[in-house]
């Protein structure tokens, strides 16, 4: 604690206070390296400069014989993942912003080159290695990738009515939808069942609800699984899907 003098003065706490010391079972060690390792794979997590200091501190602090384990035990087991590649670390900053709901001001490299942004942003999530920030710009709701992201300042500008993440992804189901309905292949199938957005498939079929502003957004999505599945309806989704095989078929020519 420290005192300031003056009429608004008194006794304040440090920010950067020291916290007690974890006091985990070594079943609750051994999961905390773990996820700590999982992190490790994760690009420009906020305040992932921390993971391999706070790592190093507990690990310091724990018995040698489960000391001995966990190195061990990091011999026998990976995380496997592709993430993005992000030129300046930023989310930390924006996860800053988005909680005091102050605007924010960045160089966004878009499809048609770079541009200036100011948003209010929602929050981030991390999906497929790629960190999203649906944020405010002006009158519409605008999902931005983060590693396309730079130059980033938070402005003095606070808007009190802005959702957090949560609130908008509850509300995010509300918006008009139309149903999709698609049916895979056995192996397309097992493609799916470890697909975030397909994951519900039966029988070979995947029905639910998409927006219709999503369709470009699943069209792309579906030409991965390439001839294991097939969009039985609605016919725009199929016509988006159609129209970029032919465009895909169009680089290689006609003979």
């Amino acid at each position: 604690m420290y005192t300031e003098v003056g009429v608004n003065g008194g006794y304040r706490v440090l920010p950067n206070r020291i916290l007690p010391p974890l006091q985990l079972t070594q079943q609750e060690a051994l999961g905390l390296f773990m996820m700590l390792g999982y992190l490790q794979q994760v690009p420009d997590f906020p305040y992932g400069s921390m993971r391999e200091h706070l790592a190093e501190q507990y690990f310091s602090t724990l018995p040698e014989d489960v000391q001995d384990l966990i190195m061990r035990m990091r011999e026998h087991i990976t995380f496997v993942q592709h993430p993005g590649e992000h030129a300046e670390p930023l989310t930390t900053e924006i996860l800053g912003a988005a909680v005091e709901k102050r605007e924010i001001e960045f160089m966004y490299h878009a499809r048609n080159g770079h541009k200036k942004v100011q948003v209010f942003p929602y929050g981030i999530y991390y999906e497929q290695g790629h960190w999203y920030m649906p944020a405010r710009n002006k009158d519409r709701v605008l999902l931005y990738r983060v590693d396309r992201m730079q130059q980033l300042a938070v402005m003095e500008s606070v808007d009190e009515s802005v959702p957090s993440l949560k609130a908008w992804l509850d509300t995010k189901e509300d918006r008009a939808s139309v149903e999709v309905v698609l049916h895979f292949t056995e192996f397309g199938a097992r493609i799916a069942a470890s697909d975030v957005l397909f994951k519900s498939v039966e029988g070979h079929e995947w029905r639910g609800l998409v927006p219709p502003e999503e369709f470009s957004f699943t069209a792309r999505k579906l030409l991965s699984y390439g001839p294991e599945v097939k969009v039985v309806s609605p016919l725009e989704l199929q016509q988006q899907v159609r129209g970029m095989l032919e465009r895909s078929l169009s680089q290689y020519g006609g003979g």
